[in-house]
């Protein structure tokens, strides 16, 4: 039996859903996903995406585990700028964080907010500490890297290797967010 967990945005527009397990479940602390999340929390109706910690939440899927159901004609890319390699997508109808994309990436960062209250699989690491002020110490009940761990790339790896070095190109986001 196929596990598979159901997702999709605030409005229920856009639905997807992610086959097996994650690579990681992680939260990202870099400057670069603190930028985006405070452009994402100015638009309407927009709902609360740093945690605590100012960090990110994320679960990571192979692309070829993430199916999108309906609703891709909604989806509209962000870049915090035009030459950057990575790209967020959001759910245009209610301005729900989707996901985060590398270039040639062969993995999907999902926003933690998609999943239901209670639902999220547990946090395993936070990563790219370094990018955070000064402030009171971080919580030790997960592993705090200061920048991309080992661990965080063998992972991604053996996923990569899983999927037989493909890294599938997702051209169904063709809308733009305006900046």
């Amino acid at each position: 039996m196929t596990q598979a967990t159901s997702l999709g945005c605030a409005c229920g527009e856009v639905s997807l859903r992610v086959d097996k397990a994650p690579i990681i479940s992680a939260e990202c602390c870099c400057d670069s996903c603190r930028a985006a999340v405070a452009r994402f929390q100015a638009l309407p109706a927009s709902r609360l995406l740093l945690g605590p910690r100012d960090a990110s939440r994320f679960v990571l899927y192979r692309k070829d585990r993430v199916h999108f159901l309906q609703g891709t004609d909604r989806l509209a890319e962000f870049r915090l700028t035009p030459e950057s390699k990575t790209r967020r997508v959001v759910a245009t109808c209610c301005n729900t964080p989707v996901f985060l994309e590398f270039q040639s990436g062969h993995w999907l960062s999902l926003y933690g907010g998609l999943w239901a209250d209670g639902t999220l699989p547990p946090l395993e690491l936070r990563t790219m500490t370094s990018d955070l002020p000064p402030g009171p110490a971080l919580p030790t009940d997960v592993p705090n890297s200061r920048h991309q761990s080992v661990a965080f790339f063998i992972k991604l790896l053996g996923a990569w290797v899983g999927m037989g070095f493909r890294s599938p190109k997702l051209t169904f986001v063709k809308a733009e967010l305006p900046r």
